[in-house]
């Protein structure tokens, strides 16, 4: 089986791997160097307890994929001898209003009637866990099973990983996927038709542009997402820790990631003084020592965005297309169970996860 890849960012690359190593043939299409895109730009969280709201099918999606990592991470590490590093270490939601702390009350309620693990933490609690918080969090949820990775680690193993188990890569830009009797099969690489069973288009922000897809540009959108690079002599905590209007997500070397805006504002990967001073405020209200930390870099990335906030999963509007896209802020989360399921659908194996809240027919064209 011959199968092109439309993308190779964190969703592409992870597709590859899965479909090589079951020895399907995989060439991965891409405009500029793998990754270079939102799946570099990204914090690394492997966060469903944090991230999201209420329980229902993305929370499950995201947990399995979450529950996938520790293997996973291990399995692209020996694949490519790269160390990822992934990290066991746990996340805060953190509130400094009373408004907040309710807030933190209710979502540890819910999360505790799901299954999960969460606690609430007051006043001392807070600071016993982790010192260096502010005095003024009034109230913080501690939710130990959220990790994290490095994502440009994890890009660099994927892509060794991908080419030691026969992956091929071609640059170059997509004219248009080819369709031939109602069904896709293949693409127009700068004029060269490149045929396959199978079509995947895992293009982030750019999956709508795809000439012959048939997607709807509507459905995926960028939303940009500005962050910052700091450096202290040691790591400020040990859990990454989220209030309303920003996080903060220490590596174990001292480097800490500060995030992030969510703005709509095209294909502009701009950096902004706006953006950035609401980024260093938000990470030093919640950690005061950031105060004297070395800035190191200050970035940008786009991120695939739906109308509902839920990636785009499964058969595409053709047969021979497959979609994955629209991850938004969790693309490097879910990377695990995307290639899991859409692995399967190529294979013709049994999915095992119920696709239907994630096609792309449930949003309105």
């Amino acid at each position: 089986m011959n199968v092109l890849i439309v993308g190779g960012g964190i969703m592409g690359l992870s597709v590859a791997v899965d479909l090589a190593k079951s020895g399907v043939k995989v060439t991965v299409l891409e405009r500029s160097i793998p990754g270079a895109e939102a799946s570099s730009a990204a914090a690394g969280m492997l966060a469903p307890q944090l991230e999201m709201k209420a329980p229902g099918p993305y929370l499950d999606l995201s947990l399995r994929s979450r529950g996938l990592y520790p293997a996973w991470a291990k399995e692209l590490e020996e694949r490519s001898g790269v160390d990822v590093a992934y990290l066991e270490s746990g996340s805060l939601s953190v509130g400094f209003t009373e408004a907040e702390a309710h807030e933190m009350a209710d979502q540890e309620a819910w999360q505790k009637a799901s299954g999960l693990r969460a606690e609430l933490l007051v006043g001392a609690e807070i600071r016993k866990l982790e010192p260096k918080l502010s005095e003024k969090i009034v109230a913080a949820v501690h939710h130990p099973d959220d990790h994290q990775v490095d994502p440009m680690r994890l890009l660099r193993a994927l892509s060794i990983a991908a080419a030691r188990a026969g992956v091929t890569f071609r640059t170059g830009y997509v004219r248009s996927l080819v369709e031939e009797r109602g069904r896709i099969i293949g693409a127009d690489v700068e004029g060269e038709r490149l045929t396959a069973d199978q079509v995947v288009l895992a293009a982030g922000s750019w999956s709508g542009l795809v000439a012959g897809s048939r997607v709807d540009p509507r459905l995926v959108k960028p939303v940009r997402g500005q962050m910052v690079g700091l450096e202290l002599r040691q790591p400020p905590t040990r859990c990454f820790v989220k209030c309303s209007t920003g996080y903060v997500v220490p590596r174990q070397d001292g480097r800490v990631i500060a995030g992030s805006t969510m703005e709509f504002v095209g294909y502009d990967k701009g950096v902004t003084a706006k953006g950035v001073a609401r980024i260093l405020q938000a990470a030093m209200d919640m950690v005061p020592e950031l105060a004297d930390a070395t800035v190191t870099s200050t970035w940008a990335g786009l991120r695939p965005g739906s109308p509902d906030g839920l990636p785009i999963l499964g058969e595409g509007p053709l047969p021979g297309l497959l979609l994955a896209t629209g991850h938004f802020r969790n693309g490097i989360l879910l990377a695990p169970i995307t290639a899991k399921v859409i692995g399967q659908l190529v294979r013709g194996e049994k999915v095992t996860v119920d696709l239907k809240p994630f096609r792309s027919e449930r949003l309105p064209s």
